[in-house]
C-alpha cells in the first residue's frame, strides 16, 4: 500500500507488560478483553494512508501490507503514544477543584484546559495530576489486518465521513464534477467536524474542491 490510498482495517492493541487490550474493532474480542461498549459499532475501520489518522507505526506498517495481509507488530514508545514527559505531571492546589466543583480521588480523569489528566494522588492539599497519555511510554503490540481497498470516489468520501461521524448506515454521497453532497438523516455536527470532513475530502479525494452536507426528513421521523 502507500500514501494516499484509503483502507478498512481490523486491529487489536495491547500493551506488552499487562497484555491488556485498550482498543479493538471486533466485537468478540471487546467482550473477551472485558472492554465492551454496547453504543459503540464494532466494524472495520476507514482509514487514509499518509493521512495521521493512525499511530506513526501503525502507518508505516500498513505501507508494508496488501489487502488481506495479517500481521503481528510490536511498537516501541516512540512509533506508538510517545515517551512519558515528566513535565506533564503538574501539581494543583485543593482550591482549583474546589472552584471547579470537582472532588478530587486518586484514579479520577479531569480536564483542564481541553487536556485530560489522570489524578495520582493527594499530598497536603496538593493534587498531583498526570497528562501524559496512558500508554505513553508503553511498548505496544497490534494484530493488524487490511480487510478492503477503497478505490471509488464516492466511497472514499462517504469513508471519511464514516471516519469522523462514526456514522455508515443511511448516508448518501453524490458527486457532480468536482463537488460533493452528502446527505443523511443526522447532519447536526458541530461546524468544526464538518470542516474537518470536508478539508480531508477535499486534500485526499483527487478532483474535489467543494463539499456540502444536506439534511433529510422524512414523514414520521
Amino acid at each position: 500500500m502507500k500514501e494516499g490510498d484509503f483502507v478498512y482495517i481490523d486491529f487489536t492493541g495491547r500493551a506488552k507488560d499487562t497484555d491488556e487490550v485498550f482498543d479493538t474493532t471486533i466485537e468478540e474480542m471487546a467482550k473477551l478483553a472485558g472492554i465492551h461498549n454496547p453504543k459503540t459499532v464494532y466494524t472495520p475501520v476507514p482509514i487514509i494512508i499518509g493521512a495521521s489518522q493512525l499511530i506513526p507505526g501503525l502507518d508505516e506498517a500498513i505501507k508494508e501490507m496488501n489487502v488481506g495481509d495479517k500481521k503481528k507488530i510490536e511498537l516501541q514508545p516512540d512509533k506508538a503514544f510517545g515517551e512519558r514527559n515528566s513535565e506533564l505531571v503538574k501539581l494543583f492546589p485543593m482550591s482549583i477543584f474546589k472552584q471547579n466543583n470537582i472532588d478530587p480521588e486518586p484514579g479520577r480523569v479531569v480536564t483542564f484546559n481541553g487536556t485530560n489528566g489522570k489524578i495520582l494522588n493527594i499530598d497536603g492539599g496538593r493534587i498531583k495530576v498526570d497528562f501524559n497519555h496512558p500508554l505513553a511510554g508503553k511498548v505496544i503490540q497490534y494484530d493488524l489486518e487490511i480487510k478492503s481497498e477503497i478505490t471509488e470516489s464516492n466511497e472514499k468520501a462517504g469513508s471519511v465521513f464514516q471516519y469522523y461521524t462514526g456514522i455508515k448506515d443511511n448516508v448518501n454521497v453524490t458527486m457532480n464534477d468536482s463537488q460533493v453532497s452528502i446527505s443523511t438523516e443526522r447532519a447536526d455536527f458541530p461546524k468544526q467536524v464538518k470542516q474537518q470532513i470536508a478539508d480531508t475530502i477535499i486534500k485526499w479525494v483527487d478532483g474535489i474542491s467543494k463539499v456540502s452536507f444536506v439534511d433529510v426528513f422524512e414523514k414520521g421521523k
